[in-house]
């Protein structure tokens, strides 16, 4: 066996996996697989890819939906000590090469579905081995079979050579002997590079430590053992595996003995199914998902009563959401906040506390935090909005090749090391955190600074509108107007731009109310769902 330490990922889930190798870890598509079968499955593939050249310290990059493959490749590209790369899988060979080229990537991992756009971009990068994996090849015979019978799963062209090699013939090789080549895997080794959403041209890097993850993701995943034991929980996977919060709040159950409940793309029924069928005890998304859920037609026709526990990250959640889901299941939505480069949560709502409303909960133990003045950097009163700084033992300190946004994004304050995570953020007396904004997002009107969530906030309470975007028009007059852009419901008709400024009216002061609304059929956002404000701004400006 290779000689791991205690702090790596691998070590952790193997310890994991023999202590309770008969219980489930993974459902997928309906699919059990028990820790002895991830664990036997995780050993095949990371003896495979050893076999095909790829090593310690490697950087592979995983191009895969949510599935059994995407967590056994985690697993066995953790156990070579090497590192993982994931990204979402709808992105284009231009991210593709970007990010392959970044992290110099020496393999890919991939969905044959997405071969077409790997082949596109080979050329123009290191990467020299591509594994190819399809949606349902891991799956029982017959639900293979039923599957190309009715023409349901779909598939991509795929050319096998020297450079590529099957994902399902890689797992399934027999090995008579399991212990990979010695080498040590420190705590402070890098397990995996995930990628931000991007707030600047490109998407940055941020390279985590096996500490680091660890840490936070069992931090994260104990937040319900005052509920039920760890080992028993049932987990709705709502976000992906390549984002941070599917990671730290969902993927990491597998290192405490819980079981993940995966489906390649969002499907409302098959999710309502699942959840009623596997008992499902915690379920995980952003608040999109949960007003999807809300809002689905059939939604009455299953039984979601084991949800004990529904968390919400990735942005705000909407009061009205939150109220919704409350007054239809009798239980809240706890909410947190966090950051790629945090490698997730900062704070979290703790089933125990008293969590006010619209609070994102109080500071996990492995943070420190700093609200500051943004201009400044000098520490705020308590009670007023600043700037977040947060810090923590093993954190991130730089971006992968991005000096100058390093030098912006981390900096030095007496001493100690803090990231800004440019929102502005305000605490309660009790220690509840709130979120104002980011703040690039304020709008300034005649002085006031104004929060464009918060705006966003009060329109998207309003019966008719599913999404929102708020941002400042530039004027000479007062500085900025307040202007709206709006997506309404599909099955609603005759709500006019003065309708909205009304409903803003009775819950607004006056100086925060949008002089403009603009209807939209869509809003752009970024690749892990977060709306891009900076895009809607460039639309705006280029029509000035």
């Amino acid at each position: 066996m290779m000689n791991n330490t205690d702090s790596s990922i691998y070590s952790v889930f193997e310890k994991t996996a023999e202590k309770f190798p008969g219980r489930t870890a993974v459902i997928y598509i309906g699919t059990k697989y028990t820790y002895a079968n991830l664990k036997k499955m995780a050993e095949n593939f990371s003896e495979s890819l050893s076999k095909l050249g790829i090593h310690s310290g490697e950087k592979v990059i995983l191009y895969i939906p949510n599935s059994i493959q995407w967590i056994v490749s985690w697993l066995a590209v953790q156990r070579l000590g090497a590192v993982t790369v994931p990204i979402t899988p709808i992105y284009t060979p231009y991210d593709i090469e970007y990010i392959a080229r970044d992290s110099q990537a020496g393999a890919i991992i991939c969905s044959d579905t997405n071969f077409g756009y790997v082949k596109r971009v080979l050329a123009n990068t290191a990467i020299q081995k591509v594994i190819i994996s399809s949606l349902i090849e891991l799956l029982p015979v017959y639900k293979r079979l039923f599957g190309l019978l009715f023409d349901i799963i779909p598939g991509g062209k795929v050319r096998y050579d020297r450079h590529t090699a099957s994902f399902k013939k890689l797992v399934s090789m027999k090995f008579q002997d399991l212990s990979m080549p010695e080498h040590s895997t420190s705590g402070s080794d890098t397990a995996q590079i995930l990628y931000t959403g991007g707030t600047i041209k490109h998407p940055k890097g941020v390279p985590m430590s096996h500490d680091l993850f660890l840490i936070s993701a069992l931090e994260q995943i104990l937040v319900t053992e005052p509920m039920f034991p760890p080992e028993e929980n049932v987990i709705y996977a709502g976000a992906p595996l390549f984002h941070i919060l599917g990671q730290t709040c969902s993927l990491s159950t597998i290192l405490t003995g819980g079981c993940i409940i995966l489906q390649p793309k969002v499907n409302m029924d098959a999710t309502f199914a699942a959840i009623e069928r596997y008992r499902a005890k915690t379920m995980i998304g952003v608040p999109t998902f949960y007003r999807m859920i809300l809002e689905h037609d059939r939604l009455d026709n299953y039984d979601l009563s084991s949800l004990q526990y529904c968390f919400s990250a990735g942005d705000v959640l909407p009061v009205e959401v939150g109220k919704r889901w409350f007054d239809r299941f009798h239980k809240p939505i706890f909410q947190g906040y966090g950051a790629t480069e945090t490698c997730g949560g900062i704070s979290m709502c703790y089933p125990s506390d008293e969590n006010p409303a619209k609070s994102v909960g109080r500071v996990v133990p492995s943070k420190e935090v700093l609200l500051v003045d943004p201009a400044t950097l000098e520490p705020v009163k308590t009670g007023e909005p600043g700037e977040l700084l947060v810090r923590s033992a093993h954190m991130v300190s730089a971006y992968l090749n991005k000096p100058e946004e390093t030098e912006i994004s981390f900096i030095e304050i007496d001493g100690k090391k803090w990231y800004r995570t440019s929102d502005i953020m305000q605490f309660d007396d009790d220690g509840n955190l709130f979120f104002v904004d980011r703040t690039v997002d304020l709008i300034k009107h005649k002085g006031y600074r104004i929060s464009s969530s918060e705006v966003e906030a009060v329109l998207q309470e309003h019966p008719a509108v599913i999404a929102s975007c708020v941002i400042g028009i530039p004027d000479p007059k007062v500085g900025e107007r307040i202007k709206a852009f709006v997506v309404l419901k599909d099955d609603v008709k005759g709500i006019t731009g003065y309708d909205l400024i009304h409903w803003c009216k009775d819950k607004l002061v006056a100086y925060k109310i949008p002089q403009y609304i603009e209807f939209r059929d869509m809003l752009p956002k970024s690749k892990v769902g977060k709306l891009l404000r900076r895009e809607i701004r460039t639309q705006e400006e280029s029509m000035r």
